[in-house]
């Protein structure tokens, strides 16, 4: 009797740690439990049909009542739904035949494995019920930021807890490259998708993403936030530089100025929160040209040739100028080239009072140059010797994938052929 006694304390025990711990309203609560309580019942008598189950969370306790008509002594049927005249009196001595009997059931008595079951049932359709909760919360919030305490940092992701103990991923893939966390401070990052293979939500923050750039522009800029300044393209190479393309519907709101304010002093915390990151606010514009020319500042463009079926522009430059518009570890034209959606090659105008010399194929130079060279550099647009002089050299290391000396030779020979 005493043990029976402590396996119903301990299940009352149990019952009060999914209460106490669980984030989960009552009414849910108070279904799942019942709904594990039937499916014990189910298992030990086939049916759970006429039992009653009365549960409280609030007093972390739980009552079991079976119910069954009193037939005569020997004509039980079905022990489910009837009990006979003398078992019925031996609860209560004024029980008559056709009348329904209520019987507390003391869960104990079903033995330990129920019990067992039981708990394990509760912790199973708890812990699914949780993983719905967090699916449900956090696929809401895909392209929103959130804060997390840094639980965790490995090689490959750092773990993040959120205000609710609930654990948030940062794959090292998507932090940005001068990011260092240390346990216990708070970071950010964009909620970038919920994974959710076999009901186990997994939720994948980045801070690489244009939308974290984007939240963080929301955020520290009324006039985006207030939809009177909107933004149009963000192109990012994270933790080096991004171009960002604003427009205002208000003539009167100067766009670029209002995002980047007085000496820098709206866009500073941004950069500080993107570690450093270089970022350049223009105006967006529908004019195709307009727009390749102010994606590619600071430099200063001279003629651009546009081919729209094969989204490709020729951007002509002062020699100058083709630095700046390349820029460090071709950044800048990398950039562009995301903003607009178009693949850009830079080539160094010609002086016009250069002599209209001859063109010559590159193909003609195959006793001089390995053809596989030849097909790398023809692969990138560039088909004749004028055309590979013209384009800036560390465009055609980057774009044919060449080291600096073999693009050095190629260029020499080419020279040679010119200067004869």
């Amino acid at each position: 009797m005493a043990k029976k006694k402590e396996e119903q304390v301990n299940l009352i025990d149990t019952f009060k740690d999914f209460k106490e711990t669980k984030n989960i309203d009552r009414a849910t609560l108070v279904s799942v439990l019942e709904d594990s309580f039937r499916s014990v019942l189910q298992k030990t008598f086939g049916s759970d049909e006429n039992f009653d189950v009365i549960v409280n969370p609030d007093k972390g306790d739980f009552e079991i009542y079976r119910n069954r008509v009193v037939v005569a002594d020997g004509e039980v049927q079905n022990e489910n739904a009837e009990i006979s005249l003398s078992d019925a009196q031996k609860i209560d001595a004024d029980f008559e035949i056709g009348e329904d009997v209520s019987e507390k059931v003391n869960f104990a008595d079903f033995g330990r494995r129920a019990i067992l079951t039981l708990r394990q049932t509760m912790a199973s359709k708890i812990l699914d019920l949780e993983h719905d909760n967090l699916y449900n919360k956090y696929i809401d919030k895909v392209g929103t930021i959130v804060s997390g305490e840094v639980y965790q940092v490995w090689k490959r992701e750092t773990l993040l807890i959120d205000d609710e103990g609930n654990e948030l991923l940062l794959p090292k893939s998507e932090q940005i490259p001068g990011d260092y966390f240390r346990k216990g401070e708070t970071a950010r990052a964009v909620v970038l998708r919920v994974d959710n293979l076999n009901n186990n939500p997994k939720i994948i923050l980045s801070r690489t993403a244009p939308e974290f750039l984007q939240r963080l522009l929301e955020n520290e800029i009324p006039e985006i936030n207030d939809g009177l300044i909107t933004v149009r393209k963000i192109a990012r190479i994270p933790g080096e530089r991004a171009k960002i393309a604003v427009e205002s519907y208000n003539e009167r709101i100067d766009a670029v100025g209002a995002c980047v304010g007085v000496k820098g002093s709206r866009i500073h915390g941004i950069v500080r929160e993107l570690c450093n990151e270089n970022i350049d606010v223009i105006n967006y514009s529908n004019n195709l040209q307009l727009f390749i020319q102010r994606a590619l500042s600071p430099a200063r463009t001279e003629r651009i040739v546009i081919d729209d079926e094969n989204k490709k522009v020729e951007v002509y430059l002062k020699p100058d100028q083709v630095s700046l518009a390349i820029g460090k570890n071709g950044h800048n034209i990398k950039l562009a080239s995301i903003l607009t959606g178009y693949t850009i090659d830079v080539f160094r105008e010609l002086d016009g009072s250069q002599p209209d010399e001859e063109d010559i194929l590159l193909d003609e130079f195959k006793d001089e140059i390995d053809e596989w060279i030849i097909e790398a550099i023809k692969g990138i647009g560039l088909e004749t010797a004028k055309s590979v002089l013209n384009a800036p050299r560390d465009m055609i290391v980057a774009k044919a994938d060449l080291e600096e000396n073999t693009v050095d030779d190629v260029l020499n020979i080419l020279r040679a052929e010119f200067e004869q």
